[in-house]
């Protein structure tokens, strides 16, 4: 599987959540490290551009191509199985507790979890200490410049 992060150019390598971990996130709290990735560029730019205007629009942004193995596991969460408010800003301590939990328990290297910015598409989450992580790898690293008319 193919999966896509969109991240500063100082902080796209090497791949790890300790960004995530300084300070929290929809899906872990403070201290717990994951690494965020979408299934498509598209939901990897919307899932970073929701925190921007024109006027803080950074221009040093990379997409990275991260391949996941075939036989690595990868859990699947059906928006059905979530809280109810999983999907308010800002979000809960539940969505939070969720991704902790999975991270705790370390059996699955991927967590398929429904994005809130686009309905319908799908973040992969990858928790960096479980013992498939090292067979993930980053395969491209490209530039990846912001189109200004989508912040207007």
């Amino acid at each position: 599987m193919e999966v896509f992060r969109l991240s500063r150019e100082k902080f796209a390598l090497p791949l790890s959540g300790k960004g995530a971990a300084l300070k929290g996130g929809r899906w872990n709290s403070i201290g717990v490290e994951l690494i965020y990735t979408a299934q498509n560029r598209s939901l990897a730019m919307a899932e970073v551009a929701v925190h921007f205007t024109l006027a803080t629009l950074p221009d040093d942004y990379v997409m990275l191509t991260i391949k996941l193995p075939d036989d690595v596991p990868i859990k699947e969460v059906d928006e059905s199985e979530l809280p109810t408010n999983w999907h308010e800003f800002p979000h809960p301590i539940s969505t939070q507790k969720l991704g902790d939990t999975f991270v705790l328990e370390n059996k699955y290297c991927a967590l398929k979890i429904p994005s809130v910015v686009t309905k319908g598409d799908f973040n992969i989450l990858i928790n960096p200490n479980h013992r498939d992580f090292p067979s993930i790898e980053v395969t491209k690293i490209e530039k990846f410049p912001f189109d200004k008319r989508i912040f207007r």
